[in-house]
């Protein structure tokens, strides 16, 4: 019956989709970002936030090292506007990963709304897994496969982080800790596998590179400057071996 009548075939078929993307979230990928939440409770609850507050940040703002960068400031004691103009700065770098993907979910008949809904999910590890994973979906399918993913991600850790308040005090600092630097391993070792060309490759080295050299220079502008100056420079390298004639890097 459902094949002679695709209409009604498509929410069971969105539905599956949608499991699908929940079933990626629950991966290798989302239990590294998962611990490393775990350490974010941690630290938000030596900070002094309440249960709700860091449940909220992780919910809100969502970006794991955009809160880490919240928690910093408020504890610096910078005015609230200091405070949303740092996390917006840290969250600035999303912006080029939600514009590499919102092309890849549009389909023909995708409302704009969804797409805004759905961009507040990305982050460095549902990007990393849609990049991946979305060319094996039908396009028409992509949107519910990425709710399934994306909401998965931040639902889960909300709650993780809620959890793991109510029992920090039975951790060690230093298990909390390490698990907190989980994240950036992964989303290192990620990005280099996944980088299509080898300007990306050249973008991270020279981002290792110039970082520490910039905390020392230019301390609380040092992200900027590393990501200017090191994407910048990988840009030129692109762009002086595409006009050199040289293979696509």
């Amino acid at each position: 019956m459902n094949d002679d009548n695709p209409q009604a075939a498509q929410p069971g078929r969105a539905r599956r989709w949608l499991l699908r993307g929940v079933r990626a979230a629950c991966s290798v990928p989302g239990l590294i970002l998962a611990s490393a939440h775990v350490g974010f409770a941690g630290l938000a609850k030596e900070a002094g936030f309440t249960l709700a507050e860091s449940m909220f940040m992780v919910a809100a703002v969502w970006a794991l090292p955009a809160n880490v960068v919240l928690v910093g400031a408020v504890l610096s004691g910078a005015s609230l506007p200091a405070a949303a103009f740092a996390v917006a700065l840290s969250s600035v770098r999303l912006m080029p990963m939600v514009v590499a993907l919102v092309p890849e979910m549009k389909a023909e008949r995708t409302r704009g709304w969804v797409l805004y809904v759905l961009a507040h999910c990305v982050a460095v590890t549902s990007w990393v897994i849609a990049m991946e994973r979305l060319r094996a979906v039908p396009r028409e399918m992509r949107t519910a496969y990425y709710a399934g993913l994306g909401f998965t991600l931040v639902i889960g850790n909300t709650l993780l982080v809620g959890v793991v308040y109510l029992l920090v005090g039975s951790l060690p600092a230093w298990v909390t800790a390490a698990l907190l630097f989980l994240t950036p391993i992964y989303f290192l070792t990620s990005l280099w596998s996944s980088a299509r060309e080898r300007a990306g490759h050249v973008a991270m080295v020279a981002g290792l590179v110039l970082g520490p050299v910039f905390h020392v220079l230019l301390p609380g502008f040092d992200l900027l400057a590393a990501g200017l100056i090191g994407g910048g420079g990988a840009f030129l390298y692109h762009w002086l071996r595409r006009k050199g004639g040289g293979a696509p890097a």
